[in-house]
C-alpha cells in the first residue's frame, strides 16, 4: 500500500488582526500533497501544531475537534475503499473523492465494441476471423436483449446482476431459439467481457458466481468403415458430386477440418520424419499447429488432382467448394449410397479421430496432435470407441489372463 498520512495544520503567517488562523487538512502520498481549507479558524494561541486540534474542554473546542475527526473520518473512509479495490491510491484519485467528483459510469456496449475492435485488429496474429465474428454476434445479441427486456441500447457494468444473467440466458433459449449448448457458447463471450470488467475494478462483484456454465454431451457423428467404403466406390453421374466426395474422404483420412482444407496450400505436403508425405499446417481455429501423416488413401486424391489446372492456379491440392455447397453435395451423396446420417463436413473430422485412427488402436494423445488440439479433452469429445474396439482390448485381456 502506498504510504498514506493526514493531518491537521495551521499558517501561522496567515494569523489576523483578532489572532485567528485558518485551519487545513494535509493528506501525504507517497510524498505528495493534497492540502484543502476546512472553512473553520481557530485563535492561534488556542490551537496545537503538534496535535492539530484546539486546545481545552470549552464546548467551542469539542464541537470544532468533533468537526475535525469527522474529516478524518472521511479520509479513512477514502482510503479504506483504495484497500478494498486494491488500487493504486494517488493524490489525483484522492482528490477526486474528496471533492465527490464520480467518473463517468462505464458502459457494457461500449467495453464490449471496444474489445471486438481490438480482437479485430489481432485477426491473423492471435485471433481468427470466426472468433471475431462470434464476439460481433454476441455483441449484437446483447443489444437486442437490453432494447427487448429493458428499453435500452446500454447499461452501465455496475447494473449486471446475477439476475441479468439468468434473464439472458431465458431471452436467448425462447427468444433467439438457442440450443443450449449455442447458449453457453454465447454467455462464455459475454462472461469475458464481464471479467474484462472485473480485472479493471468496474464492477465490485462477479454476476456470474453460482450460475451454472455446463454444456450438454452432443452426439457427434461419425462414418464406419462400410459407410466409408460405400461413399468411395459409389458411382456419381456429375463431375462436381465426385469431386466433393474426394475433398470430404480427404478430410476423413487427415481430420483437416473444412476451413483448414480450403485454406490448404502445395507448399503445405512436407516430408516428415518418416520420409514419408506430411501436411504441416496450423488450424485456423485455434491456431494450433498441426502435422498429419498422409495415408494411402489421402495420397492417392491428391495424385488423382495433381494436374487440376483450377488447383493449379489457386494453388490448391484438390477442388474445394463453398460449405454450403459441399454439405448440400453431400446429402446427394448420402442419399445415393443410403447412408441415413447427415453428412456435414465436419462429420468428416470426427470420422478420422474415431473410426479410422482410435478404433485402428492410435494413441489418443497422437489423434489430439494430428487434430491440432491443445487440449485433450477436446479430442475426447470428438472420440466415440466403438464397441468393435472396446471388444478387441477384452478380448486381449481375456488372453492375458487366461495365460497369467
Amino acid at each position: 500500500m502506498d504510504k498514506f498520512t493526514s493531518n491537521f495544520f495551521v499558517r501561522k503567517a496567515s494569523e489576523n488582526e483578532q489572532g485567528m488562523v485558518m485551519i487545513y487538512l494535509r493528506v501525504t502520498i507517497s510524498g505528495k500533497r493534497f492540502v484543502v481549507s476546512t472553512s473553520r479558524s481557530v485563535r492561534l494561541i488556542d490551537w496545537s501544531q503538534s496535535k492539530g486540534r484546539m486546545l481545552g474542554r470549552s464546548n467551542e473546542a469539542k464541537e470544532l475537534n468533533d468537526f475535525l475527526e469527522a474529516l478524518n473520518t472521511k479520509v479513512r473512509n477514502i482510503q479504506q475503499r483504495f484497500i478494498v479495490h486494491n488500487t493504486s491510491v494517488t493524490v489525483e484519485e484522492f482528490a477526486k473523492q474528496w471533492r465527490g467528483v464520480k467518473e463517468k459510469s462505464k458502459m457494457l456496449l461500449e467495453i464490449f465494441k471496444e474489445h471486438n475492435d481490438q480482437v479485430k485488429q489481432l485477426i491473423g496474429a492471435q485471433y481468427s476471423l470466426a472468433t471475431w465474428k462470434r464476439y460481433v454476434t454476441s455483441h449484437d445479441h446483447t443489444l437486442h436483449f437490453l432494447q427487448q427486456k429493458y428499453g435500452l441500447s446500454d447499461i452501465p457494468v455496475k447494473d449486471i446482476k446475477y439476475g441479468f444473467i439468468t434473464d439472458y440466458e431465458f431471452w436467448l433459449k425462447t427468444i433467439r431459439k438457442c440450443n443450449h449448448n449455442s447458449t453457453i457458447k454465447y454467455l462464455t463471450n459475454f462472461k469475458k467481457i464481464v471479467f474484462i470488467c472485473l480485472k479493471n475494478n468496474w464492477i465490485d462483484k462477479n454476476p456470474f458466481v453460482g450460475f451454472k456454465m455446463a454444456k450438454k454431451e452432443v452426439e457427434r457423428p461419425f462414418l464406419t468403415n462400410l459407410e466409408l467404403k460405400a461413399i468411395a466406390e459409389a458411382e456419381l453421374r456429375m463431375h462436381r458430386t465426385s469431386e466433393v466426395r474426394d475433398a470430404f474422404l480427404f478430410c476423413c483420412y487427415t481430420g483437416l477440418a473444412y476451413v483448414d482444407l480450403f485454406q490448404l496450400k502445395r507448399s503445405q505436403i512436407v516430408i516428415g520424419v518418416d520420409g514419408e508425405k506430411w501436411i504441416a499446417t496450423h488450424r485456423q481455429k485455434t491456431d494450433a499447429p498441426s502435422r498429419i501423416p498422409l495415408l494411402p488413401q489421402a495420397l492417392a486424391i491428391l495424385e488423382k488432382h495433381e494436374d487440376n489446372l483450377e488447383c493449379k492456379i489457386k494453388d490448391r491440392l484438390i477442388p474445394v467448394l463453398s460449405n454450403q455447397k459441399m454439405n448440400s453435395y453431400l446429402k446427394e451423396i448420402a442419399d445415393t449410397c443410403g447412408i441415413q446420417k447427415t453428412l456435414t463436413t465436419h462429420v468428416a473430422r470426427h470420422t478420422f479421430a474415431t473410426t479410422v485412427t482410435l478404433t485402428n488402436g492410435v494413441p489418443i494423445e497422437t489423434v489430439s496432435r494430428m487434430l491440432g488440439h491443445r487440449n485433450l479433452k477436446t479430442t475426447q469429445h470428438y472420440a466415440k470407441i466403438l464397441d468393435q474396439k472396446v471388444s478387441e482390448d477384452m478380448m486381449k485381456l481375456r488372453d492375458k489372463l487366461k495365460n497369467g
